[in-house]
């Protein structure tokens, strides 16, 4: 009578598949926490681009940026609004990025370094 081979994989085959998928998922995984981080960010710049349209129209309104209210946020950003008659400031935060702060301006005083209506993060 002939052998009969069993079907199905041995341990070795098993482990070098676990050892590859540990390997793809050590790679992949930090790329999309910075992915993640990016997506943040992009919130934050969009609704302090937001607040500053927002802020031109209620100058356009008004004449004064003073009694500029804090304007609604995606979910989980806090925009803090510093408005005086000549200018409104805002800066973002999410809560997911704590270490991340997002700024821009309209009118004065400037924040140094950067233009009218321009948002940077650090």
């Amino acid at each position: 009578m002939p052998e009969r081979r069993r079907a199905g994989f041995t341990l070795i085959e098993l482990l070098i598949v676990v050892v590859i998928i540990g390997i793809l998922a050590a790679v992949a995984i930090p790329k999309f926490a910075a992915t993640k981080a990016k997506g943040y960010e992009a919130a934050m710049k969009s609704d302090i681009r937001n607040a500053i349209t927002a802020a031109e129209a209620y100058f356009a309104d008004n004449r004064t940026y003073a009694g500029f209210p804090a304007p609604p946020t995606s979910v989980n950003i806090a925009i803090t609004v510093a408005a005086v008659a000549t200018g409104a400031q805002f800066e973002a935060t999410h809560v997911s990025s704590p270490g991340r702060i997002c700024r821009g301006y309209v009118g004065d005083p400037p924040i140094a370094g950067q233009n009218e209506g321009e948002v940077r993060c650090q």
